[in-house]
């Protein structure tokens, strides 16, 4: 059984607070990748139709052997799939490519505002939840903006958004509006893609304390903030090293250190301005 808690989210269920990512994760070596992952304690798997890797992610998952209900498993929608009927046919796609009959966490991948669809794409979404073919539904990097419009025209808060966060961005001010709507905030890129971060003599001072690494350290400081994480690799090694974060407690004053990391310099794309079809 994996030792990971979980956090309950907005609608009641329940999900892991750390997880494995499968971004630019190639199909053909996913299976192994996230085998490994649930070898090593995992049980929530995020993918999605962008990725490319929902066929394999799911042919890991119904060789593990694991009892469903002991899996959480995110996917999330792509841009070109957006609109109300697209979106229901989309998701159809994805169950199918991972051989399930339901999935625990469906997301909106990007707002790609340009196109105007995603408040309709929402719309879909609360009707894959009725139909429990989605335990929960979310989004990922929508800004408040386009979190209160969807919110506008259903009633339906998302349970998860899923957004570019790590010490070098922290985004305060976004998860204190998801704490304030009862949004569960997730963190792609949770370790700054290395991009500097780990190479840090601050966070290698505070590691050396619990006898941990930097990339360790980052995770917990996400553990202790309340984010739910999904590190990425294919590393055995380091698939066992980022689930090892629950034996030590960061202080307050380490939490400081870390903070102080903050550049406030995004990775990936803004969502305002990502459109990518």
């Amino acid at each position: 059984m994996s030792t990971v808690p979980d956090v309950t989210l907005n609608n009641g269920v329940r999900m892991p607070q750390l997880g494995f990512g499968v971004w630019q994760v190639p199909d053909d070596e996913a299976t192994d990748a996230v085998g490994r992952a649930l070898d090593a304690g995992y049980r929530s798997i995020d993918t999605a139709a962008g990725y490319h890797n929902e066929k394999g992610t799911g042919r890991a998952l119904a060789a593990s052997g694991l009892p469903r209900e002991e899996l959480f498993l995110t996917t999330k929608l792509w841009n070109r799939d957006q609109g109300y009927d697209a979106a229901l046919r989309a998701f159809d796609r994805s169950l199918e490519r991972l051989g399930l009959d339901y999935v625990d966490l469906y997301l909106i991948h990007w707002p790609t505002p340009q196109y105007d669809a995603y408040a309709d794409t929402w719309k879909a979404l609360t009707r894959i939840a009725q139909e429990g073919r989605a335990r929960a539904i979310g989004v990922s990097n929508f800004k408040r903006a386009h979190i209160e419009r969807i919110v506008a025209g259903t009633g339906v808060v998302p349970a998860v958004n899923q957004i570019e966060l790590h010490p070098h961005f922290p985004q305060a001010e976004a998860r204190a509006f998801h704490a304030e709507q009862g949004i569960a905030t997730e963190a792609w890129s949770p370790l700054g893609q290395g991009k500097g971060l780990l190479q840090s003599p601050e966070l290698a001072k505070i590691g050396d304390q619990y006898g941990k690494t930097p990339a360790q350290v980052v995770l917990r400081w996400h553990l202790q903030l309340g984010n739910v994480v999904i590190p990425k690799s294919v590393t055995p090694s380091r698939i066992k090293e980022n689930i090892d974060v629950f034996d030590f407690v960061l202080t307050e004053d380490d939490m400081a250190r870390i903070a102080a990391q903050e550049t406030g310099v995004r990775i990936g794309p803004d969502p305002d301005d990502f459109n990518l079809r």
